[in-house]
């Protein structure tokens, strides 16, 4: 659903000159965001930020929530964006910080090195939170093109599950840490899940838990 909560939020604009075009690589994703729909009308379009189906100097504006570290070649995706942005335009996305800044993540991670201690899963580490360093995504949007320097902002926040097994199920069974747990020894998943769950539980409680979470907001001008 990430699709949906930024284009919601884009879609409050009242000024009816300003026109929001809604993308996600997963077809999936963008019939669920229709389906919650938005305040007002929004284009949908299914997208590969490698190749976006846009002419140059398209867009005023390009926002990219979480999914920056996705990108396969940063700086062609940049690239891409920079394309499609109109001169003096600007792109804003955000990132996750290192997995030590973010309490959840870093506990299941933790947990999991229990479970499989000759070849942990590190997707959490290597993935979503593997793209935090400030110069390395300056060098990478200057690959792209971008000749401006990037705003760079650390912004923490509170993460918030009704129990330490519903936080634990999020994580093991509801992103790509399943599949790295289910390739290792899919008869094991839960007790990866359980393990996760116990592990937060001993952090932050047994009744509804709360957790430091930690991101990077990137604005960059074309």
């Amino acid at each position: 659903m990430c699709v949906a909560i930024p284009t919601a939020c884009l879609a409050t604009i009242e000024n009816e000159a300003v026109s929001v075009v809604a993308t996600d690589l997963n077809q999936a994703m963008l019939d669920q965001a229709m389906a919650v729909g938005t305040a007002r009308p929004v284009t949908w379009r299914q997208a590969d930020a490698m190749a976006l189906p846009f002419a140059d100097g398209e867009f005023d504006a390009v926002v990219c929530q979480f999914g920056a570290m996705f990108f396969p070649d940063k700086p062609k995706a940049f690239a891409e964006v920079r394309r499609v942005l109109r001169p003096g335009g600007v792109f804003i996305f955000n990132v996750w910080d290192r997995i030590s800044e973010n309490e959840f993540a870093d506990s299941v991670t933790t947990a999991l090195e229990g479970v499989f201690p000759q070849d942990p899963p590190r997707f959490m580490a290597r993935t979503p939170h593997g793209y935090h360093d400030p110069g390395l995504i300056a060098r990478e949007l200057a690959a792209g093109g971008f000749g401006k320097p990037p705003r760079i902002t650390t912004v923490a926040a509170r993460s918030r599950a009704a129990s330490a097994r519903e936080a634990a199920v999020a994580y093991c069974q509801g992103t790509p840490m399943r599949n790295e747990i289910e390739v290792r020894d899919a008869s094991r998943l839960a007790e990866a899940t359980e393990a996760a769950a116990a592990a937060i539980e001993r952090k932050f409680g047994t009744q509804a838990v709360e957790g430091k979470i930690q991101a990077l907001v990137v604005i960059v001008e074309n």
